[in-house]
């Protein structure tokens, strides 16, 4: 069962950290009017987090699995 709890805590920080880094501030920080490789910052932003929040939950999930083993 702590397991368990272990794995809820992580999605709940990343959870957090996705509003956070989703939210007004920080957005309004990398809304510039430069491009990046053809790519505005903010756009560019957005995917890059995206793709290391994806990749952030699946790790926790993968390791509360293997943590029960």
């Amino acid at each position: 069962m702590p397991m368990m709890k272990r794995r809820k805590e992580r999605l709940v920080v990343l959870a957090l950290l996705g509003v956070l880094a989703i939210n007004y501030p920080v957005l309004s920080l990398v809304s510039l009017d430069r491009m990046i490789w053809g790519v505005p910052v903010l756009w560019l932003y957005l995917f890059v987090f995206w793709l290391g929040f994806v990749a952030m939950i699946a790790l926790a999930m993968r390791r509360g699995s293997m943590e029960k083993n």
